[in-house]
């Protein structure tokens, strides 16, 4: 008799583990079971913020002007990049910022970003500035590239300031394959613009490289500088916004325009009429005031959103629109994000309502 029991024993036993990895399979499958699954969220897990947090040593810290620091982060099996290419910091307090790469794409054990203080800023370069030491790790995300070095027969670049950290590594590239350019770099002083030692020897051949530093000779003369583009001449502008409005003004037309802001564009996130946000998952609909952003709308019924910048650049609040027109205010997702995405902190809404994956 003792053997057919343990027989039924074994037999029994054994079907109630199959029965029990099948049902953690289901369980997996579907969290709801045995209720269908709902299709999984794409809000708060978008391609951008998916991508893993690397914690980089700082091993070197530089004074690259007044007012500038700049940092060399040390790691391991580190992605490639290309001239024009920046990383996401992630600050000890959280704060996410943007910086250009501006070392060299061929050292693939560190990346180098430099940042001027901004006094009157939101706390992110005053946080660069007096926290992060050598020694000490940060988290970064990318690097992406939304200002990449196009093929042209030859270049113009108009810089100011900070807004040198994504041309010098494109100018070192060009400066190596005997490629036709030119640089126009302004500055509140010579003493404040970074890496200029580095840049004028670059541009000794040939008179490339005009310096105007305002305190010795006002503001530089864009249309001067553009006045005679030979055909195919790409131009590339990055620094503060009323000098981007000067070479977009005074561009020949016929010829690419590449800009790399800093700040957000002249724009307002609150300044369209009211309208209504849907949040699809959490069964409520807020309304978003004319006065108002669709974030803080957002966060006033779900505080745990997550954002950082709120101008449009980190990609923290992206968030996928289920329906509505969206009026797309930033300067970060591609044209494909676009059309299901948008970042709440500075979009809006054509017309009168959005649904959100939320």
């Amino acid at each position: 008799m003792a053997l057919p029991r343990l027989r039924t024993v074994v037999l029994v036993s054994g079907a109630a583990l199959l029965t029990r990895r099948a049902l953690k399979r289901r369980i997996a499958r579907s969290p709801l079971w045995p209720l269908p699954a709902l299709p999984e969220p794409v809000s708060g897990h978008s391609k951008r913020r998916a991508t893993a947090v690397r914690r980089l040593l700082i091993t070197g810290r530089t004074v690259a002007a007044d007012g500038v620091v700049q940092l060399r982060l040390e790691g391991t099996g580190l992605p490639r990049w290309e001239p024009g290419a920046h990383l996401d910091l992630v600050l000890p307090s959280g704060l996410v910022r943007q910086y250009s790469l501006c070392g060299d794409p061929e050292d693939t054990g560190a990346y180098t970003v430099a940042t001027r203080l901004v006094e009157d800023g939101r706390g992110g370069s005053r946080e660069v500035h007096e926290q992060l030491q050598e020694g000490l790790e940060v988290g970064v995300r990318g690097p992406r590239n939304r200002f990449p070095l196009a093929d042209a027969r030859g270049y113009v670049f108009v810089v100011g300031g900070i807004g040198i950290t994504p041309v010098l590594p494109m100018l070192r590239s060009l400066a190596a394959s005997g490629a036709e350019w030119r640089l126009l770099y302004g500055g509140r002083s010579r003493a404040s613009m970074p890496f200029l030692a580095e840049i004028e020897k670059l541009g000794a051949d040939g008179d490339r490289v005009t310096v105007v530093a305002q305190d010795e000779a006002g503001h530089p003369d864009v249309a001067a500088a553009l006045a005679g583009l030979a055909q195919g001449t790409a131009v590339y502008c990055c620094g503060p916004e009323p000098l981007m409005d000067a070479v977009a003004a005074a561009l020949p037309e016929g010829h690419p325009l590449h800009l790399e802001r800093f700040s957000a564009a002249a724009g307002d996130a609150t300044g369209s009429g009211p309208f209504e946000v849907e949040l699809r998952r959490s069964g409520r609909t807020v309304p978003v005031a004319a006065g108002q952003s669709v974030l803080a709308a957002v966060r006033a019924e779900l505080p745990h959103v997550a954002y950082s910048c709120e101008q449009g650049f980190c990609g923290t609040c992206q968030q996928r629109v289920l329906e509505g027109e969206i009026d797309h205010r930033d300067e970060l997702l591609t044209d494909d994000e676009r059309g299901d995405s948008m970042l709440i902190c500075v979009s809006r809404c054509w017309g009168g309502r959005l649904v959100l994956d939320l």
